[in-house]
């Protein structure tokens, strides 16, 4: 039986990043972190066998000593990227990046020192703060908290050397069709392992090799339910807001994504704060008898271009975590479920917060791969 590692998942969401590292095999989550309260329903909906609740805060004492109570392997965190104070007297970590998220997860990483971590971002750390913030983090994982970060190398006066677009990859290029940049940080322990990790390959992967969709007309659900469809007073405003920004030259405004001319169609990104991630993502829904009709929540009729939303299930498939994540290998069946009284809103705010589970497997496979070469304990 192959040695299972225990991993512990901080700022975690709906529990993507543990879900694509359990589908890796070899990996068993032993204590979780996230503080919305919403996320932490479906959390414990989805994973209902753990014994504690998810609701943690990374940033208090107390966790960080249940942390350092709990026997694990590998740390991952999905951290929101926030702005860092400007080094001061550079006296370690500590002081270059005090007061954000980072800083605790580094402070739990020093304390407690696991093999190895994984840390996701939005592609735009690499270029906040005109790549200060970036190079920050990775000076304190590879120097001050000694790890070997994949894709870091050094040069002979012992500079850092990297390229920060390296470090990002994109959903669609694993298995889903969504257009989502991400950052994908993982180091392994010099600590544990010595030298042993300067002979692991040097890149994350870079795609998948099976498709799960298509493209995007495999994905969306048709005849969808009349609320997901716009009022022709929304489309008219909508359009009018891209017409003025086409006369700027600008390319702001709503996209529909599944236009026929388009010949394989991708999602945008869709986003945790709903709005222009619903905007960026309309779809054609070619629906009968929608046009005209008169919906108590919508102050117009419905639109008669047969314009809609997508749908939260459609997200949830776009991120993996629907018809694919939670499928039972025995029945068949999907898992699956957000707690029932839970709102659209929520269901959008946790999906768009989420990561593309599939993207976050093959990160799990080449960790454990990683972890099978140099661990000879």
């Amino acid at each position: 039986m192959s040695k299972k590692y225990k991993m512990i998942d901080l700022c975690a969401g709906i529990g993507g990043i543990r879900r694509g590292y359990e589908l890796a095999g070899s990996f068993v989550n032993v204590l979780s972190a996230e503080n919305d309260k919403n996320a932490c329903l479906t959390y414990q909906q989805l994973f209902p066998k753990d014994k504690e609740s998810p609701y943690n805060d990374i940033t208090t004492q107390s966790f960080k000593e249940q942390v350092a109570a709990t026997e694990y392997d590998v740390l991952l965190a999905g951290f929101p990227c926030q702005p860092f104070s400007r080094a001061g007297k550079e006296e370690g970590f500590e002081d270059k990046v005090r007061g954000t998220l980072f800083f605790d997860i580094a402070e739990i990483i020093d304390k407690t020192k696991p093999k190895a971590f994984m840390l996701e971002n939005v592609d735009n750390l690499i270029t906040h703060q005109k790549g200060q913030t970036f190079a920050t983090i990775i000076e304190v994982l590879v120097n001050d908290l000694n790890y070997k970060v994949i894709g870091v190398t050094k040069d002979d006066d012992g500079n850092l050397v990297y390229n920060p677009r390296s470090f990002v990859r994109n959903s669609r290029n694993f298995g889903v069709p969504q257009n989502r940049p991400r950052v994908y940080i993982m180091g392994f322990s010099r600590k544990h392992f010595g030298d042993a990790v300067d002979d692991l390959p040097n890149e994350l992967p870079t795609e998948r090799k099976e498709k799960i969709y298509k493209d995007l007309n495999d994905l969306l659900e048709m005849n969808a339910d009349d609320k997901y469809f716009l009022s022709s007073g929304y489309v008219e405003t909508l359009e009018r807001h891209k017409a003025r920004h086409e006369s700027k030259g600008n390319g702001f405004g709503y996209k529909i994504v599944n236009l026929p001319e388009i010949e394989s169609p991708v999602s945008n990104a869709i986003l945790a704060t709903g709005g222009s991630g619903k905007e960026r993502n309309l779809v054609i829904d070619p629906k009968k008898g929608v046009a005209g009709k008169v919906l108590k929540s919508k102050q117009t009729p419905l639109n008669d271009k047969g314009i809609r939303a997508m749908t939260p299930r459609e997200w949830g498939k776009l991120q993996g975590f629907i018809n694919y994540a939670f499928i039972d290998k025995k029945t068949g069946e999907d898992n699956f479920a957000f707690p029932e009284s839970m709102a659209d809103g929520p269901k959008y705010k946790q999906f768009g917060n989420a990561v593309t589970i599939p993207a976050v497997e093959e990160m799990a496979k080449f960790m454990k791969k990683c972890l099978k070469k140099i661990d000879k304990e």
